[in-house]
C-alpha cells in the first residue's frame, strides 16, 4: 500500500469516529435548527425580539416572556425581550444605528406608521419559505395549520406578488360593541339595516344618549373596511383599495360617504377631544355610562375595560357586552365583520433570519397558542374557536350566525411625501365630527391622496 492510500484510510478513519462521537453526545443539547454552514450553534445563538406592549399584555403581563421562556426549552434559541408601549420610539433609533432586532410583533394601522414604512422601503424578510416549516416541537406545517385566507391578504403579501412578508397573529372579529342590558331595558332592536341605525339613533337621542363613539380614529381602518364591503361588496373593496381611477366617484363610494356623514353628526361630541392613545378610555367608557350606543372596536376591549365595567356593576348599573356585525344597507342584504389581525415580521437586517423564522414559527404551536389566549390574544390556526368560552365564544361566533368576513387593507405603494390614505381616510374623521371640515372637504382629501397613491402602487 502507497503513503498516498495510507493517508487516505486514516483521514476516513478519523473522519468515522468523529462521527460517531458526535452522535453519541448528550442527547439534552439541542439541534441546530438552521442557517448556513457557518452559523453559530444553537446555544450561542441570542435572538432579539421586540413586541408591542398591547391590551394582550395588560390581560397577561406574563405573555410574551412565557413564549420567549417555551421556545428556548424547545429548540435551545436564546431570546432577549424588548417589551414597550411605545415600541416605535424603541426601535426607530436603534434601526437608524443599523441595529435591528430578530423578530418583530407591530401590526400595520398604527399612527407612526412604523411598519408600513419598513414595508414600502422593502426593509422586511420574504417568510414564504416559513410557512412550510414544521413548527418545533410539532408535526404539521405552519401552512398546515394556519385557517385558510390569513396568508393571501394585501397585509400579509404586501406586493401582490404572491409572496408573504408579515406573518399573521392574534385575530378577532371587528364590530360594532354595545351594553346588551341597555338594549334589553329600553326594548331597543340591535338594526339589521342602516336605516334602523338612523331609526335608532333619533329614540336614543330622545334620552339624551348619542349613537355612536370611537376610541381613536385608527379604529376606523377596520370599521371602514367591512363599510366598503356593505356598500359596494368585494369588488368595491378592491379597487377602492387598490386606487381604482374613479371609483370614488361612484355610487357606491356615494353611499359611504353618506353613511359616514350621518354618522359624524350622530358622534358624542367629545370624543375627538379624547381620541388619543392618552384618553382612548375615556371614549370607551361611554359606552359603559350609556352615553353613547355603539363603539367600534375589537375583542381585546373586554380586556382593556374589564376593571371599569366591573367598577359599574359594583355601582348597580347593569352591563353586559353585546356584540354586532355592521348592518347591511338593505334587509336581507349582507353585513360584515372585519376580521382584524395584527402582524410579526422579521426585518431583513436580522442578524439570525433562520433562528428568527424558527421563533415565528414556534407562534403557532398548541403551546404558544395556550399562553396567547391567557391574555385574549387567539392564534388564527385550526381547532382554536372550539376551545373558546364565554364572551371570547360570543365574539368568535359572529360568522357562524350570518355575518361575511372582511380581510384586507389598502395596497402598498412607494413613499409619496406628505400623502397618507390612513390620514386622509381615517385621521380627518375627527375633524368630520368637530365640523372643522364638511363632507366634501373630506371627500376632496381622498381623491387627492388616491390619485397620488395610484401611480406609486408596487
Amino acid at each position: 500500500m502507497n503513503m498516498k492510500k495510507l493517508f487516505s484510510l486514516v483521514l476516513a478513519l478519523v473522519l468515522s469516529l468523529s462521527l460517531f462521537a458526535g452522535c453519541g453526545s448528550d442527547s439534552s443539547t439541542p439541534p441546530s435548527t438552521g442557517g448556513d454552514s457557518g452559523s453559530a450553534p444553537v446555544e450561542n445563538v441570542t435572538i432579539q425580539v421586540a413586541a408591542l406592549h398591547s391590551a394582550y399584555l395588560e390581560a397577561y403581563p406574563e405573555m410574551w416572556q412565557e413564549i420567549c421562556d417555551a421556545f428556548t426549552a424547545q429548540t435551545g434559541i436564546k431570546v432577549e425581550l424588548t417589551v414597550d408601549k411605545n415600541l416605535e420610539d424603541v426601535l426607530d433609533p436603534q434601526m437608524k444605528a443599523g441595529n435591528f432586532p430578530d423578530v418583530v410583533h407591530l401590526a400595520v394601522g398604527r399612527p407612526a406608521a412604523l411598519t408600513e414604512t419598513l414595508i414600502k422601503e422593502n426593509m422586511l424578510l420574504e417568510l414564504t419559505d416559513m410557512l412550510n416549516m414544521t413548527i418545533p416541537g410539532e408535526n404539521v406545517t405552519v401552512k398546515d395549520k394556519l385557517i385558510p385566507g390569513f396568508t393571501d391578504t394585501a397585509v400579509t403579501n404586501p406586493y401582490s406578488d404572491g409572496k408573504t412578508y408579515l406573518a399573521p397573529m392574534f385575530y378577532g372579529p371587528c364590530g360594532l360593541f354595545y351594553n346588551k342590558a341597555l338594549f334589553e331595558e329600553k326594548g331597543w332592536e340591535v338594526p339589521a339595516t342602516w336605516d334602523g341605525m338612523w331609526e335608532l339613533a333619533e329614540a336614543a337621542k330622545a334620552e339624551g344618549i348619542s349613537l355612536f363613539a370611537y376610541p381613536t380614529t385608527g379604529y376606523f381602518d377596520a370599521f371602514t373596511y367591512a363599510l366598503m364591503n356593505v356598500v359596494g361588496g368585494p369588488d368595491f373593496f378592491d379597487k377602492a383599495t387598490h386606487y381604482a381611477e374613479g371609483i370614488w366617484d361612484t355610487e357606491e363610494a356615494k353611499t359611504l360617504f353618506e353613511i359616514l356623514d350621518k354618522l359624524a353628526s350622530y358622534t358624542e361630541p367629545s370624543v375627538p377631544s379624547n381620541a388619543n392613545n392618552q384618553n382612548f378610555l375615556k371614549n370607551q367608557q361611554l359606552l359603559i355610562d350609556n352615553q353613547a350606543l355603539f363603539m367600534p372596536n375589537g375583542t381585546w376591549v373586554t380586556g382593556e375595560m374589564a376593571d371599569a365595567v366591573e367598577a359599574a356593576r359594583a355601582n348597580g348599573n347593569k352591563f353586559e357586552w353585546g356584540f354586532t356585525a355592521l348592518p347591511a344597507l338593505t334587509e336581507g342584504g349582507d353585513a360584515y365583520s372585519y376580521t382584524f389581525f395584527e402582524q410579526a415580521w422579521i426585518p431583513s437586517e436580522s442578524k439570525h433570519p433562520e433562528e428568527a423564522k424558527q421563533f415565528l414559527a414556534f407562534l403557532y404551536s398548541d403551546v404558544a397558542a395556550e399562553i396567547f389566549a391567557k391574555g385574549n390574544g387567539i392564534q388564527p390556526i385550526s381547532g382554536m374557536t372550539d376551545k373558546l368560552e364565554g364572551e371570547n365564544k360570543l365574539f368568535y361566533s359572529i360568522y357562524d350566525t350570518g355575518a361575511k368576513a372582511s380581510m384586507g387593507n389598502f395596497a402598498a405603494t412607494d413613499a409619496v411625501e406628505g400623502v397618507s390614505m390612513a390620514n386622509s381616510m381615517f385621521a380627518a374623521v375627527d375633524s368630520l365630527v368637530n365640523g372643522d371640515i364638511t363632507i366634501d372637504q373630506y371627500i376632496a382629501g381622498i381623491k387627492e391622496a388616491s390619485d397620488a397613491l395610484r401611480e406609486a402602487l408596487k
